[in-house]
């Protein structure tokens, strides 16, 4: 159930007048800023709430239950599914004014923040005390830790350390009715009922809205290296990385890219390094130095046996991010192209790597259009992006069909439509195609306990 698309303007003035000063928005301005994300979709909010507190989320969401006012709660706006688009209007609930660091504690490695926190102010602040908080999407200095924590975001680090959910040991959740609810704690182990607080971790916002998080901590690792290798061939750089498997490392991240990326990112940086490179691996490995070092050493055997045509070392954490920057470089060098890029975070089982990139390249000769891969090898997780111009004949039509190839190709390895974005409106399409009715009804009855009335971000898949 989801309520009827109409003006609550009105009603909401009424609201405005109970919050805090400006802690309610009608400006246009405003409004359009809160419409969108970094997907193609928008719609305004009838007006733009920022919270500075639990307790005024929690008068918000009471009065727009009371009233069936729709409440689509924001992060940062780096997503890429339309997550936090108001489709249905009503309230944008804008969390980036609660951006404390209420507590890192060492001695029980946990941090505890607000959602509005940025990732990387945080990682920041963990590392200057010798901790480690490790997921790390690429948008880490824009996104905010209630946005990674509402869709479960990974990152290249992910492969050894895991994604979001893995260090949420607690939540504080304003639910739909305006009740406060404390889930989990700061315990490192915790089996006390069902696991709810996972439950949230990737909900997209339609169970509740994440007040505050309670994160684990691990040591910081003191030293890093990484090695970059380039390859004439995609089938090379797959052997190589699962040798590198086969040989018994588990690297702290595993990185790949196609000869269409690289040839994007060489145009945009200028690197030599990339001259004759058709596919490219990243390997990092973490841990204390003499064992990176070690590691290294054998690590490099490996790789060189696959005969790349291009080999560079980077050792301490300093060197480690310069060769990191090239990485980082991909998604904007694929902009720099002029073409749209439509960003698919599909994921197909480790020991399928290799197929995933031949079936691309069937696809993107079947429908002629370029479609650029890479992203986290170690897990499988790619970023497939068809690229493309709006002014081809026919294009929107190629597209989509070459869309609906990729994901019936990725199911059917036994792969996943989505590893770390979410659903949201980009992928509704594909959510029944992904899912069975059993678990489609699952979702539907879970949304209803929490969200009876469906005020929680509507229009989404659920």
């Amino acid at each position: 159930m989801t309520p009827a698309k109409q003006n609550y303007q009105r009603k909401l003035k009424v609201l405005a007048r109970s919050l805090g000063r400006g802690e309610l928005s009608f400006d246009p301005e405003v409004r359009k800023q809160n419409s969108g994300d970094k997907w193609f979709a928008s719609h305004l909010p009838d007006a733009v709430a920022f919270p500075k507190s639990t307790e005024s989320v929690s008068q918000i969401l009471k009065f727009a239950s009371k009233n069936n006012i729709p409440v689509t709660a924001r992060g940062a706006g780096f997503g890429y599914v339309g997550g936090a688009v108001p489709e249905f209007g009503g309230i944008a609930l804008s969390l980036n004014r609660m951006n404390r660091i209420k507590e890192i504690n060492a001695g029980d490695f946990v941090a505890v923040v607000e959602p509005g926190v940025i990732l990387k102010t945080l990682q920041d602040a963990v590392e200057k005390q010798g901790l480690y908080y490790p997921p790390d999407p690429a948008s880490r200095a824009d996104a905010s830790v209630g946005g990674t924590v509402a869709t479960n975001a990974g990152g290249p680090r992910c492969l050894k350390y895991g994604v979001t959910r893995d260090y949420v040991l607690g939540l504080e959740v304003v639910l739909a009715d305006g009740s406060i609810a404390r889930i989990g704690g700061r315990t490192h182990k915790n089996k006390t009922g069902f696991d709810l607080t996972r439950l949230f971790v990737g909900s997209e916002g339609m169970l509740g809205v994440i007040t505050e998080a309670t994160l684990k901590l691990i040591p910081l690792p003191p030293y890093r290296a990484l090695i970059g290798a380039g390859f004439d061939s995609m089938k090379s750089a797959a052997r190589a990385i699962r040798a590198i498997f086969a040989a018994g490392f588990l690297p702290c991240a595993l990185e790949v890219a196609d000869k269409f990326t690289l040839a994007a990112a060489r145009k945009r940086t200028g690197s030599k390094k990339l001259e004759g490179c058709d596919a490219m691996i990243l390997v990092e490995l973490d841990g204390q130095q003499k064992s990176v070092a070690a590691e290294l050493s054998s690590l490099e055997k490996i790789v060189r046996s696959f005969d790349p045509v291009m080999l560079q070392k980077a050792l301490g954490a300093d060197e480690v991010e310069k060769l990191w920057g090239l990485r980082r470089e991909f998604s904007y060098s694929l902009r720099d192209t002029g073409l749209i890029k439509l960003n698919q975070d599909i994921v197909v089982p480790r020991g399928r790597l290799e197929e995933l990139f031949q079936f691309a390249e069937r696809l993107q000769k079947k429908y002629d259009v370029p479609v650029a891969c890479f992203g986290h090898a170690g897990d499988g997780n790619i970023h497939c992006n068809v690229m493309y111009d709006p002014k081809w004949p026919n294009i929107e039509q190629r597209t989509q069909d070459a869309l609906d190839d990729l994901f019936r190709e990725v199911l059917a390895m036994g792969g996943s439509i989505t590893g770390e974005h979410g659903i949201g409106l980009a992928k509704k399409r594909w959510w029944p195609l992904a899912t069975s009715k059993e678990v489609r009804a699952m979702h539907k009855n879970i949304k209803a306990a929490l969200d009876p009335k469906g005020l929680l971000n509507p229009g989404k898949f659920v």
